[in-house]
């Protein structure tokens, strides 16, 4: 008897224990960890936008081993991972239940991101001699968005993106300032024929005039609850082209007619994004916007002592600029653009600013709320060629599997994905 009652007790042990292991099975879920164990950054945050188009609740883990995100148990994210070379841990209940605690207890956060946003770069249709470091990250991580340029602009189908880029594009209507060296050039020809064609399209005399008009729409997009990232010369021209709207400040070889003699005293600085009190660089011959630019600074500093430090802001209680910084390292390589970074002083105080270059007078990367919306400024051209020439061929990314330049990018275009109620924080 006693013999049979030990013999259905490990019976019922054998059950129980055989039961807690299925169920820590079917209670697993997929962790991609976001540090340097990492083998492919850029693509992980495509396994994130392939599990919201699913509809799946994926969680983004802030300064939880990089910003890593966990998933549901699902075989399609297990098999992305595989082909994408993404690595990934498949953790038990308990070890969720663990890692929570630990978020809970230091400086970490959870954040449910709620849906796939809708992605939109304004570019224009003619081929350019320069690379566009975001569409590049978009498609190396798979992740899909859609072109439009003027014509969308004007009609208002802005509106039906949750995410606009702009990158090397010139919304004070000088054609990048390329006068100067590329002026007899077929792609710098190219450019003013199909930007004066797209004008007179619309009813405009002068192509700044067009360009003054689509900043505005853009103001209004972010106004109305639009996310805006830029890069390079876009982030300091629409800020000009806001607050010169309707002042003529173009050279008259560029568009036939002399500049405003009293440009200077009509800007209106209020109407901008990020910067104040800068003074414009009219001269066509010179190579440079306004003294909001800071590339000289990188020029003395060089490609091997440039580089630029992400702040470490709270991710309970800011949880927004914690989501635009997450990353394996918090120091970053330096790279330049027509506008590399911008000095200090001109930037606005009530503008967040993510990432300085350590003792300088130059900051990297801002960000800033503007009505309903939001805009993130990301000084330099290319994260990975520290200095992109006019002609130069596109970075592979595939040798930049883990670029935290990179990164940073990405991080902006899956913030729209937050919960609504963490991004109002």
């Amino acid at each position: 008897m006693i013999n049979q009652i030990h013999s259905r007790l490990a019976k019922m042990c054998l059950i129980l224990i055989l039961a807690a292991f299925s169920f820590s099975i079917l209670s697993a879920e997929i962790l991609i960890p976001m540090d340097k164990t990492q083998t492919d950054h850029l693509k992980a945050y495509g396994i994130a936008f392939a599990g919201l188009k699913e509809e799946m609740v994926v969680k983004w883990l802030l300064n939880y081993r990089g910003g890593s995100f966990l998933f549901p148990d699902n075989p399609q994210i297990v098999a992305l991972c595989n082909i994408r070379g993404v690595r990934f841990e498949s953790v038990s209940s308990s070890t969720v239940a663990s890692i929570y605690q630990s978020i809970q207890e230091a400086n970490m956060e959870v954040i449910t991101l709620e849906k796939e946003p809708k992605i939109a770069v304004y570019t224009p249709p003619n081929s350019l001699p320069w690379d566009d470091a975001v569409t590049m990250a978009l498609e190396y991580a798979e992740i899909e968005y859609d072109k439009l340029w003027d014509d969308e602009v004007l009609e208002g189908k802005l509106s039906d993106y949750d995410w606009l880029h702009l990158h090397h594009e010139d919304f004070t209507g000088q054609y990048g300032k390329f006068y100067g060296s590329y002026r007899n050039a077929d792609w710098y020809l190219e450019e003013v024929r199909i930007n004066e064609a797209k004008a007179r399209k619309h009813g405009y005399a002068k192509v700044w005039q067009l360009k003054h008009d689509i900043a505005e729409k853009i103001r209004d997009y972010v106004v109305s609850g639009g996310f805006l990232f830029a890069m390079c010369a876009a982030t300091d021209t629409i800020d000009i082209a806001l607050a010169a709207r309707g002042v003529d400040i173009v050279d008259s070889v560029i568009d036939g007619d002399g500049i405003d003699p009293d440009y200077a005293d009509k800007l209106n600085y209020d109407r901008c994004f990020a910067f104040e009190n800068f003074n414009l660089t009219t001269n066509p011959y010179i190579y440079e916007y306004s003294d909001i630019d800071a590339t000289d600074l990188s020029k003395i500093r060089g490609a091997e002592g440039d580089y630029f430090l992400l702040f470490d802001f709270s991710a309970k209680y800011d949880p927004v600029p914690t989501m635009l910084t997450q990353n394996h390292t918090a120091i970053v390589n330096g790279f330049m653009g027509q506008t590399t970074s911008f000095f200090r002083n001109k930037v606005k105080k009530s503008v967040i600013i993510l990432a300085e270059v350590p003792g300088q007078e130059d900051v990297k990367y801002i960000h800033g709320n503007l009505g309903k919306g939001t805009f993130t400024f990301y000084g330099g051209h290319d994260p990975e060629d520290y200095q992109h020439f006019v002609g130069d061929p596109e970075t592979v990314l595939d040798l930049h599997k883990n670029s935290p330049g990179y990164r940073l990018i990405l991080n902006n275009v899956l913030f729209p994905a937050a919960e609504k109620k963490k991004l109002k924080t």
